[in-house]
């Protein structure tokens, strides 16, 4: 088999914050589990620990009977999906790298029934989707990030992941593969800073592999 003359170029995303703001769903089903579940945990506490699997969140929180939330919070993620936006810009962005020859994947911690509605209306080719109902651990482990590159045939030194937690900086250090942090999603970098990109027009500057990749495995 002839070997590859030139690094195949991915780039996988995470999804909330990254690519559609779904800050408002996830707000409006948490104040329906807060109604339902006569609990006082403030949003802020649950969006504080955005990007891990939920039953993770859980654990973080102290909350106990996980299974009935969930239903709960699925369930009025789904009655208040229509309040989800597209980040202005994302699609014409991720277009051009599709026009570019990059792959394009997601890793993301939303499950596949309220992730692929919100995938199918940036009308973009994803070569592979990695969610929580998959097999392996999910964020800030490796493993979600690592089975995307193998679905895709690449290596970590051939990709790019996209995130806005802390726990997308963690699992791609883990995976050991280049991280560029979102400044317009809903969480701060960790140390040592990574990359960050302003906006997602700014994203661009990613296909010149240039000074911005520079120190980017953060």
């Amino acid at each position: 088999m002839p070997s590859r003359l030139t690094p195949l170029r991915v780039l996988l995303l995470d999804l909330d914050g990254v690519l559609v703001d779904t800050r408002p769903v996830m707000e409006s089903a948490w104040h329906q589990v807060q109604k339902d579940h006569g609990l006082n945990v403030p949003f802020e506490m649950y969006e504080r620990h955005l990007g891990r699997p939920f039953a993770d969140i859980m654990d973080q929180l102290g909350l106990t009977d996980t299974e009935a939330i969930h239903q709960t919070y699925s369930q009025a993620s789904t009655a208040a999906s229509h309040l989800a936006r597209q980040f202005d810009g994302v699609a014409e962005v991720l277009h051009a790298f599709a026009s570019a020859e990059w792959r394009l994947g997601i890793v993301t911690s939303k499950p596949l029934n309220r992730a692929a509605p919100l995938l199918a209306q940036l009308g973009v080719p994803f070569a592979t989707v990695r969610t929580p109902n998959g097999v392996g651990r999910g964020k800030p482990a490796p493993d979600p990030i690592l089975l995307a590159l193998i679905d895709l045939g690449a290596d970590p030194a051939d990709a790019l992941y996209i995130g806005d937690m802390a726990v997308d900086q963690e699992a791609a250090r883990r995976a050991g593969v280049p991280y560029v942090h979102a400044a317009w999603g809903y969480g701060a970098p960790a140390r040592p800073a990574p990359v960050v990109a302003e906006s997602p027009e700014d994203l661009l500057r990613l296909m010149d592999t240039g000074p911005l990749l520079k120190g980017s495995q953060a």
